[in-house]
């Protein structure tokens, strides 16, 4: 594996904070996304990228675990796992710390993505170059990723 991705950082927003008194849902979905941008930034499709081909991620599948409340004024630390890539599909989980990234996180996203000719509407195969570099950061999937919602035990 090559360098692992830049830790991506965030500061929970006054306006972010729910009845609770803590990060609402709606919003720990908004940082994972600022997560994503960064990703797309660090593999080159970028703005100047999808200006130029028409070209993007979309998320196909999305899970999210809240584990922890956030409190006002937190500072988020999000660490980013590329778990495979394969010619149009990308799979990679955010984890979400208060501080530094160590212990276990606050929450977490696993996602299904395809890149995506936005004037067709269809998906196509990642740039060879982009596929290169996420291929070498990839990394083995944590123990929590690959599960869905569990059943109702009666």
């Amino acid at each position: 594996m090559s360098t692992p991705l830049p830790l991506f950082r965030q500061t929970v927003q006054d306006a972010w904070i729910d009845y609770n008194g803590h990060l609402s849902e709606a919003y720990y979905v908004l940082v994972f996304g600022f997560a994503t941008d960064a990703l797309m930034d660090t593999a080159g499709l970028d703005a100047a990228y999808r200006a130029r081909t028409g070209c993007s991620l979309y998320t196909v599948e999305a899970h999210v675990r809240y584990l922890r409340e956030v409190a006002r004024d937190s500072e988020l630390t999000l660490r980013t796992t590329v778990l495979g890539v394969d010619g149009k599909k990308l799979r990679f989980v955010h984890e979400m710390f208060v501080g530094e990234p160590s212990g276990d996180p606050v929450a977490t996203e696993e996602l299904f993505t395809l890149h995506v000719d936005q004037g067709t509407g269809r998906a196509v195969p990642l740039p060879d170059a982009t596929r290169r570099l996420l291929a070498g950061l990839t990394a083995p999937a944590p123990e929590w990723a690959g599960r869905g919602i569990r059943a109702v035990q009666r």
